[in-house]
């Protein structure tokens, strides 16, 4: 325990990244799985490593933040959304959207392509956030494995997809490209929920699979940061393993939907 300590408090000096409040568990399998690929044998080395070799730092930072995600995730949030969150969405003027934790930029293109079909795609802004430039740099691309189409077909047609799904991207050889004009109102940032501040007010956060690598220090840090950055009864997206119950802010939201875990902000 000592030893990852070490680790993640100079990680924290060095580079400014924040890995202090990071569920133990996880985080442990993550270090190690580091420590192998780096041909070490102990978390001190790859404490001297990282701390001497920006390169190792940066695989490291990869490893310990994973990109869990799909095109159209759980369908029926997505469904939901569409038919609970869209019809709030079309009485404002224009619409901000933060995804945070936006990892390699699934989510964000689904989100697109649905606001696309709802008419609302050119009044939206979405705000795509992580805090790992190597995915960032992916998501910015618009670039996915053409073995995956398959699966993000079927999810698509069970959000309520209005459309081929073809008709969202072009293929060539083992990868396909998501169409222009879906980032035409996609703005990528580094941003990390552990440390940095809010930089903007938002009428939607989507905020998934990502707290709960988060202790709950950290948690209640990031739903403070949600929190200060929704307008009054914006709408705040979690993960099906997170819930706004025993954080600071429970009675400040009230559900829109309790099964897709979507809250709209009351206080």
């Amino acid at each position: 325990m000592i030893e990852i300590e070490l680790l993640l408090e100079g990680v924290h000096q060095m580079y400014g990244y924040d890995f202090r409040n990071y569920a133990l568990p996880s985080l442990k399998r993550r270090i190690w799985y580091s420590v192998q690929g780096e041909n070490l044998r102990t978390i001190s080395a790859l404490q001297e490593k990282v701390l001497h070799d920006r390169s190792c730092f940066d695989r490291l930072v990869h490893n310990l933040s994973i990109p869990v995600t799909e095109m159209f995730r759980d369908p029926m949030l997505f469904r939901t959304f569409r038919e609970k969150v869209v019809p709030i969405l079309r009485t404002y003027p224009y619409i901000r959207i933060w995804h945070a934790g936006c990892s390699t930029g699934e989510e964000v293109y689904s989100m697109a392509i649905l606001l696309h079909e709802e008419g609302l795609i050119d009044k939206a802004r979405i705000y795509a956030t992580d805090m790992n430039d190597r995915s960032l740099e992916q998501a910015k691309e618009g670039i996915f494995g053409i073995q995956k189409m398959q699966l993000y077909t079927k999810n698509y047609i069970e959000a309520g997809g209005r459309r081929s799904f073809s008709e969202y991207y072009s293929a060539k050889y083992n990868s396909v490209i998501f169409q222009p004009f879906l980032r035409k109102n996609i703005i990528f940032a580094e941003h990390n929920l552990a440390t940095d501040r809010s930089f903007n007010e938002f009428n939607v956060i989507f905020c998934r699979n990502v707290m709960i690598y988060f202790n709950e220090k950290l948690r209640n840090r990031v739903h403070d940061l949600f929190y200060q950055s929704l307008s009054h009864f914006g709408i705040l997206v979690l993960g099906a393993k997170e819930s706004i119950h025993f954080t600071d802010y429970a009675g400040c939201y009230e559900p829109l939907d309790r099964a897709e875990k979507i809250y709209r902000k009351i206080k």
